[in-house]
């Protein structure tokens, strides 16, 4: 584990003076308005639509009527007198995409990591301690405006450095404002003593303040608690854990190795009767085929983050993991760890997965069949719903649920021309080429601008807080000739 001097040492020594503390964020703003873009009436005309919905499929060409953030219907020709056309000729339409492991609050820190040994770990480890609760703020905001550039309409916020209350806060602001459906997931100190157990009783105060509902700001944000297991905790700690946050029946997430040896046995919590859809696990790259079989029969889901399991599954192999889950019929869903890992960019994601998605001979998976590009979006979008207990209100494109919709331009020179429109969104498609995307029926980005959101302020304050905890480590990442 590298120090702050360690850090300065090889990020380079700055003379620019640390910036003024921030001042604290209250909880004043636990029921604040809602966000300012409206909800609308709209009528997207002619696009060709992957509904991710079994019974409807992939219709070449329909019409959606989004009415108050619900889809009111989905088919040819419709007419609805006072809808605002929005014109989808020559582009896919297609539910958001749902992530459901993300760490946002590092979000700007996404460039701290290095090369020569100083990856992200280190760099975690070098600036965790540093950032205050309007840090926070500016990274979630940061967080939720990429995803929205990138057509991520839901996103599970895994929380694992809530410093103090005043953090939690400074976070559920961000989402109060950022207009995006997620899941915030309270969770542990960076680098807490693996026998200090949760405060539970911020987790308290946060479920009374913000989710005595079982929502927030205007049902877009759920809330449940991560957990370290035992990776990050002694065994009397992490069952300690376990303990208060089923009592409570939250929802838990819980990081499993993605090296071995295996520190998560699925078999046995599926004794303690621990498993279920009310637990999700990622990685978990070193599980066996009755772990995976455990997981199936239990209905509890995989959050996937590929390219993080390629990166740090240094003892273990992701692919196999991958086949392993997917035979056994495990829900798996696609998700990014965080940014200084991956970027948040599901079309790539989806690339990536559906090329690991290819048996091998010589091994069990050799006489399973392909992964499918429909398999590939289904993990992007459904799955990941389902994953965080959403199956019922996002996902797919579905009469009754809320309207999280994106529109990709299939007139771009890297996507035209559109044949199969399941192979263009995974093969073809980047975040460039989303033009448009509804958030429970909120515009919030069209003609492949974001709007509703201070794009230039967001990112200046972000580049404000990165350059305060960059100093405050000793050092820059940039090499002196960078302007910043």
């Amino acid at each position: 584990m590298l120090d702050r001097r360690r850090f300065g040492s090889l990020l380079g020594a700055t003379a620019l003076s640390t910036l003024a503390a921030p001042s604290l964020i209250t909880n004043s703003f636990a029921q604040g308005a809602a966000p300012a873009v409206p909800r609308g009436n709209y009528l997207i005309k002619n696009g060709a639509v992957i509904t991710a919905d079994p019974t409807l499929g992939t219709l070449p060409r329909a019409d959606i009527h989004v009415s108050n953030g619900r889809i009111e219907a989905i088919g040819p020709d419709l007419a609805v007198a006072g809808a605002e056309t929005i014109d989808a000729t020559d582009m896919i339409v297609m539910p958001g995409f749902v992530e459901t492991h993300h760490h946002m609050w590092s979000s700007l820190g996404r460039n701290f990591a290095g090369d020569a040994g100083f990856g992200y770990f280190p760099a975690k480890a070098a600036t965790s301690k540093l950032y205050e609760p309007t840090d926070f703020y500016r990274s979630v905001m940061l967080g939720l405006a990429e995803c929205a550039n990138a057509g991520i309409t839901t996103v599970h916020n895994w929380s694992h450095n809530t410093r103090t209350p005043a953090h939690a806060d400074a976070e559920l602001q961000a989402h109060r404002d950022g207009m995006l459906r997620a899941r915030y997931s309270y969770g542990h100190v960076d680098q807490m003593p693996r026998n200090e157990p949760l405060s539970f009783t911020d987790i308290d105060r946060v479920r009374a303040n913000y989710f005595a509902t079982g929502s927030a700001f205007e049902g877009l944000v759920t809330f449940g608690v991560n957990l370290r297991g035992l990776s990050q905790s002694d065994e009397p700690t992490y069952f300690e854990d376990m303990k208060q946050a089923r009592e409570r029946k939250l929802k838990v997430a819980l990081h499993a190795g993605q090296s071995g040896p295996n520190t998560l046995d699925a078999e046995d919590y599926d004794k303690k009767g621990w498993l279920g859809p009310d637990l999700l696990i990622c990685h978990y790259i070193p599980a066996s085929d009755a772990d995976a079989a455990a997981m199936a029969r239990t209905k509890t889901p995989l959050s996937f983050s590929t390219l993080s399991e390629m990166r740090l599954s240094r003892t273990g192999d992701a692919r196999d993991c991958l086949l392993r889950m997917r035979k056994a019929g495990v829900l798996i869903s696609l998700s990014f760890d965080a940014t200084s890992i991956a970027p948040l960019n599901m079309f790539e994601t989806m690339r990536v997965t559906w090329n690991f998605g290819m048996p091998w001979k010589g091994t069990p998976s050799e006489k399973e069949p392909e992964m499918t590009f429909h398999e590939a979006i289904e993990m992007a979008t459904i799955n990941g719903a389902k994953a965080l207990g959403l199956g019922d209100v996002t996902g797919s494109l579905t009469v009754g649920k809320r309207a999280d919709i994106i529109l990709i331009s299939g007139r771009d020179v890297n996507i035209a021309p559109i044949a199969n429109v399941e192979t263009t969104v995974v093969q073809a498609a980047a975040p460039a080429n989303v033009d448009t995307v509804l958030v429970d029926g909120r515009i919030v980005k069209r003609g492949g601008k974001l709007v509703g959101y201070d794009v230039e302020k967001i990112v200046r304050e972000a580049k404000q807080s990165a350059l305060r905890i960059r100093t405050a480590a000793g050092g820059r990442l940039a090499p002196p000739a960078v302007r910043w």
